[in-house]
């Protein structure tokens, strides 16, 4: 770990208890091994990445989390609701490493929903985050339905969210379109504070494919990412 930026990036990694879609999700199994231990592991072998700190408010996840090499930062029960924020958590962390004496140039948030995103992944991106001119990268993945075909319901009946045209036209006459994959965020920490938020004005994207863009949300995205890594494992 380390290369001459030790001490200048912090990696957050959010996982609370409580989860709507698959209870104890951070911590469920997948591969053998609890969710959030997977982009522990990744940020932890980062060229770039000198603290792995995981905020949580829950004592299995801050042990889980411990085991696997991680710090924890305790965070507050009302920073840990269905409706808190993910920039509440960050600016929480950074506050708490400054309380404690420390500062960080970049903070990198990743969230264990992102099991599929590798150290590769992370090194890339935190690369293109140094070697450019800009003030955070966000991971996405090609938008795999076109948004110019959506439509919304108004009454009974469809109506296209764009100009009919739209829906008419072959996916690839139009431009292509990215979609935030939730993996990776990377910003200034002065820039993140201040604007609160990872979307700033000078934001590049870091593309990734959407096999390693699985989200975990429900129980289907558990069994696909259990698929894709055993897949994986049999090509090693």
């Amino acid at each position: 770990m380390g290369n001459g930026n030790a001490g200048k990036t912090v990696a957050i990694i959010p996982a609370r208890g409580g989860s709507k879609g698959i209870p104890r999700k951070n911590i469920r199994l997948l591969a053998g091994k609890p969710l959030i231990g997977h982009t522990i592991e990744a940020a932890l072998r980062s060229g770039y990445i000198s603290r792995v700190i995981v905020s949580t408010e829950d004592k299995e996840i801050a042990d889980v989390a411990r085991k696997y090499g991680a710090e924890v930062v305790r965070r507050p029960e009302e920073l840990a609701k269905d409706d808190t924020s993910t920039v509440d958590v960050v600016l929480q962390v950074i506050r708490e490493l400054r309380e404690q004496g420390h500062e960080y140039d970049t903070i990198i948030l990743l969230q264990p929903t992102s099991p599929m995103r590798t150290t590769q992944d992370v090194d890339g991106a935190l690369e293109l985050f140094l070697n450019n001119e800009c003030e955070s990268v966000i991971s996405v993945s090609e938008s795999r339905h076109p948004p110019y075909w959506a439509f919304n319901v108004e009454g009974n009946y469809l109506k296209p969210l764009f100009d009919q045209k739209y829906s008419e036209m072959r996916r690839q006459d139009l431009p292509k379109t990215y979609f935030p994959n939730g993996a990776i965020y990377i910003a200034k920490s002065k820039k993140f504070e201040e604007c609160a938020s990872f979307c700033l004005p000078q934001t590049i994207p870091y593309i990734m494919p959407a096999e390693t863009s699985v989200d975990i949300d429900t129980k289907a995205d558990l069994m696909l990412a259990e698929a894709l890594l055993k897949k994986k494992d049999d090509k090693i």
